[in-house]
């Protein structure tokens, strides 16, 4: 198995990130947050390990924490919260089957699936 495939650590609890679905770095990819380039250089994290970007995923499967302090959706505009609910949830659904679509990389974005790619 490659190192790309066998996870890289959590730079927030040091323990691997060994599945794609669980990586809020390929989250952050497909909801447009960074780049392809990126992918190489930035650190990675559990999803569970951001709990502010994780609290925006509203999905059965997906235990969301509840964040409090200034960064809560809570606190935030409800309209802002809705769409950000909306973008990482369908970027967290994407991340849960991008594998099995047997598609590149490249094409793992929201950006690239509305363009008719997947």
């Amino acid at each position: 198995m490659a190192k790309c495939d066998e996870g890289y650590h959590c730079e927030v609890c040091a323990k691997y990130v060994e599945s794609i679905t669980d990586s809020d770095l390929y989250l952050r990819y497909i909801i447009g947050e960074i780049s392809g380039h990126q992918l190489m250089t930035a650190p990675e994290r559990h999803i569970l390990c951001n709990p502010t970007l994780a609290q925006f995923i509203v999905d059965p499967e997906f235990a969301a924490p509840v964040v409090d302090g200034p960064f809560a959706k809570a606190e935030l505009d409800p309209d802002d919260v809705r769409k950000r609910e909306e973008l990482v949830t369908r970027g967290w659904e994407r991340l849960q089957t991008v594998r099995s679509l047997g598609i590149p990389i490249s094409e793992y974005p929201l950006a690239a699936m509305n363009a008719g790619n997947q």
